[in-house]
C-alpha cells in the first residue's frame, strides 16, 4: 500500500513537472517570438504580450464551452494523470466507447488541454512580471510593484477556479466566476500596461483636458458593462442561448412564461434546479429574457458614452480620444449584430466568439477611456 502511495505521488509529480515545462515554453516562446519582431523587450512590451494572450485565451475558453470540451479531460491538471491526451488514450477510448457523443472524445480532450497550457502560459507571463518589477525595483515605482502583486494573486486565483470548472462539473456559477475573473484580469492588465507605458507630457495635457467630465459616465459604462458579461455568461453557461427561439419577441411574446427563482438560483447543478429537478424551459428563457433587456440598456449607455467621448474628442481636437471613441461605437455594433445572429443563425461559434470577444474589447477599451483623463497615462 505505502509502495502504491509512493508510485502515485511520483507519477504526480512527473505530470506537474511535465506540464509546467509545456506553460513555461509555451510563455518562452511568445517571449523570443515579440523580441525578434521587436529587436528589444520592455516591460511594457511584456505587459502588452500578456494582455495579448489573455484576450486569446478568453476566447479560447469561450471556443471549449462551445464545443463542450470542458469536461474533455475529467480531472485536473493532466488528463486521466498525465501531461497530454496521447499518453492517456486508453482512457479516452473507453470513455468515448462507454459514451460517444459524451463529454470525453480525443478532440474535446485535446481542446481542454490546449486550453489549459495556454492559461498555464498566461501563468508563468504573470510570474515574469512579478519578477521583473520586484528585480528591477529600483526603477519600478511601488504602484507598479504592488499592482504585479495583485495580478499574481489573481491569475492564482482563477487556476483555482479552472480546477473547480472541472471538479465541480461545469457547475454554471463556477464557470461564471472564472469567467468574470478573467475579465477583471484582463482590466487589471490593461490598466498596468497605462502605468507602464511612455507618455508625451505636452500630449497627455491635452488628453486629461479633452477627457474632463466624461469620467462618470464611463465608470458607469464599465459597470453596466460588466454587469451584462455576467448575464451573458450565465446565459452560455446554462446553456439558455436558444431558450428564446425568435427576435426581437421571445417564443412570440414580448414577456414570455418564465421562472426567474429557478433560473437565477446560484447553487446549482448544470441543467438542475436547486431541488434537483431539471430546469424548466421557463427558466432558461428567464435567464436568456434578462439577459437581452439587459443588452438593451446597456447598448444604449454605451452608445451615450461612445457620443459624450466623440463630441469631447472632436471639441478639443483630439485624434487618440476619437479613436478609442469610435473604438467604442464600433464594437457596441459588433455585439449587437452578433448578439442577434446568435438567435436568428442558431448560435454559430464564430458569432458566439465574436459576441464573448466584442465584450472583452469593450472593457479594454472602457479601461483606456478611463485612463486618458488619469496623471500618468497616455
Amino acid at each position: 500500500m505505502e509502495s502504491y502511495g509512493e508510485g502515485w505521488i511520483l507519477m504526480s509529480l512527473v505530470m506537474w513537472v511535465q506540464l509546467a515545462f509545456i506553460g513555461a515554453s509555451v510563455a518562452a516562446l511568445l517571449v523570443l517570438f515579440t523580441w525578434w519582431r521587436k529587436k528589444q523587450f520592455t516591460f511594457h512590451r511584456l505587459v502588452l504580450l500578456t494582455i495579448f494572450f489573455t484576450f486569446d485565451l478568453i476566447l479560447f475558453g469561450a471556443f471549449t464551452r462551445l464545443t463542450d470540451s470542458g469536461l474533455g479531460c475529467p480531472d485536473w491538471p493532466g488528463c486521466y494523470g498525465v501531461s497530454n491526451p496521447m499518453m492517456a488514450m486508453h482512457h479516452i477510448a473507453a470513455a468515448q466507447t462507454a459514451m460517444p457523443t459524451g463529454p470525453v472524445t480525443l478532440s474535446k480532450a485535446w481542446i481542454e488541454m490546449l486550453h489549459r497550457y495556454f492559461a498555464m502560459a498566461v501563468g508563468f507571463l504573470c510570474i515574469s512580471i512579478f519578477l521583473w518589477a520586484w528585480v528591477k525595483r529600483n526603477q519600478i515605482n511601488l504602484k507598479i510593484r504592488m499592482l504585479a502583486i495583485f495580478i499574481l494573486g489573481l491569475i492564482c486565483l482563477q487556476g483555482a477556479f479552472g480546477a473547480w470548472t472541472v471538479t465541480l462539473k461545469l457547475q454554471p456559477i463556477i464557470v461564471t466566476t472564472h469567467l468574470m475573473l478573467a475579465i477583471g484580469f484582463l482590466a487589471s492588465l490593461t490598466y498596468l500596461s497605462g502605468l507602464t507605458a511612455p507618455r508625451d507630457d505636452s500630449l497627455f495635457k491635452q488628453q486629461r483636458v479633452s477627457a474632463h467630465g466624461v469620467s462618470p459616465w464611463l465608470w458607469f459604462g464599465l459597470i453596466a458593462l460588466c454587469a451584462q458579461i455576467f448575464l451573458g455568461a450565465w446565459v452560455s453557461t446554462n446553456y439558455a442561448v436558444l431558450a428564446c427561439d425568435d427576435f426581437p419577441l421571445c417564443h412570440g411574446e414580448i414577456i414570455p412564461p418564465m421562472d426567474f427563482q429557478s433560473g437565477f438560483s446560484l447553487w446549482r447543478e448544470l441543467g438542475k434546479a436547486t431541488d434537483g429537478q431539471f430546469l424548466t424551459i421557463e427558466a432558461l428563457r428567464a435567464i436568456h429574457w434578462t439577459h437581452r433587456l439587459g443588452a438593451l440598456i446597456v447598448l444604449c449607455i454605451l452608445f451615450f458614452v461612445s457620443y459624450k467621448t466623440l463630441k469631447n474628442a472632436i471639441t478639443t481636437s483630439n485624434p487618440t480620444l476619437r479613436r478609442w471613441s469610435f473604438a467604442l461605437f464600433a464594437f457596441c455594433l459588433i455585439q449587437l449584430v452578433t448578439g442577434m445572429s446568435n438567435i436568428i443563425l442558431d448560435w454559430p461559434i464564430g458569432a458566439a466568439l465574436l459576441h464573448t470577444g466584442g465584450a472583452a474589447a469593450m472593457v479594454i477599451i472602457l479601461i483606456k477611456l478611463l485612463m486618458l483623463q488619469r496623471k500618468g497615462f497616455v
